[in-house]
């Protein structure tokens, strides 16, 4: 809209006056000067404040993600009769097959074995389910990503409250190993570290899902190698089978392995006993490592992240 001067307070419009003219034309008081614009300060925000506000907002929107995290199992069993709890079906069905059949092919105490296999299979589809899902986050989540602005690191929560609400179905496969095999499974004081490991599981969760969910964003062959992987580690992490029927001298590579101690945390509880320090220590180290290397790239690209989906 092209103006001229009309009086000393208003201006009025004139459609005959080129863009050059109108600007020559301009009142000297409403023009900015050099010596105006070079006040004019505009608060600077570094990439790691940014990075870290975001984190911070994730946690605070927590109704936000939980609610996501409702509505997607919600919405993949909809018009089913038993809903959920066909997740708890499954997870039975397998696990208790499973542990009768390599119960008696390894020719395992039943009394021991059956326990320890299923607190080992929940908590790895835990783990597993969770590792698959966070590798496409943002590329699942690109439609909310682009029509509203939400910290990318809810996201990331959103899959992970999604994963643990399944979790929590599943540990009614649990209930009766306790009841029939319980020289094996018991509930004591021990049982209560479950709540701190899993709190531990969900923090080291939320900081490789962020690195995750980038490196998937930004190479999309990435998650069909760590589909791959996760089969791997499950062979060569004692899930199915316990460590000390390994020599003495190879058992150090079992224990050095993240996966089991992480596996470890859920599972040592759940069976009534502690995880042992090493556990914790793996676990402790895995978060600070994954914590210093998830805010150096989150920091870095953050920026970059809606441009890549």
């Amino acid at each position: 809209m092209l103006f001229s001067r009309a009086n000393s307070n208003s201006i009025r419009i004139n459609n005959n006056m080129s863009i050059k003219e109108a600007a020559v034309n301009t009142p000297t008081e409403l023009s900015l000067s050099r010596d105006d614009a070079s006040e004019i300060v505009y608060p600077k925000t570094s990439q790691i404040q940014l990075a870290w506000r975001d984190i911070t907002d994730g946690m605070k929107n927590w109704r936000i993600w939980l609610t996501l995290a409702y509505q997607d199992i919600k919405l993949r069993y909809r018009r089913s009769v038993l809903g959920p709890f066909w997740i708890t079906i499954s997870m039975a069905i397998t696990v208790y097959t499973m542990g009768f059949l390599y119960g008696h092919l390894f020719h395992m105490d039943l009394q021991q074995y059956y326990p320890y296999l299923v607190g080992g299979m929940l908590t790895w589809a835990l783990i597993s389910s969770a590792i698959t899902e966070l590798t496409d986050t943002f590329i699942t989540s690109d439609g909310l990503l682009k029509q509203i602005k939400l910290p990318y690191s809810l996201y990331v929560h959103r899959i992970i409250a999604r994963n643990m609400i399944i979790f929590f179905h599943n540990l009614l496969v649990i209930v009766p190993i306790y009841v029939i095999f319980h020289e094996g499974a018991k509930i004591n004081w021990y049982t209560l570290l479950f709540v701190p490991g899993l709190i531990f599981l969900y923090l080291n969760a939320l900081i490789f899902g962020l690195i995750l969910a980038m490196i998937g964003a930004r190479y999309r062959d990435i998650s069909q190698i760590i589909k791959s992987l996760i089969q791997v580690v499950f062979f060569a992490t004692p899930i199915m089978w316990n460590p000390m029927i390994l020599p003495e001298k190879d058992r150090i590579f079992v224990y050095l392995n993240p996966a089991y101690s992480y596996v470890e945390l859920i599972r040592a509880p759940l069976l009534g006993t502690a995880p042992t320090l090493l556990n914790i220590g793996v676990t402790a180290g895995m978060a600070v490592a994954g914590g210093l290397v998830c805010m150096k790239l989150f920091t870095r690209y953050r920026s970059r992240i809606i441009y890549w989906l």
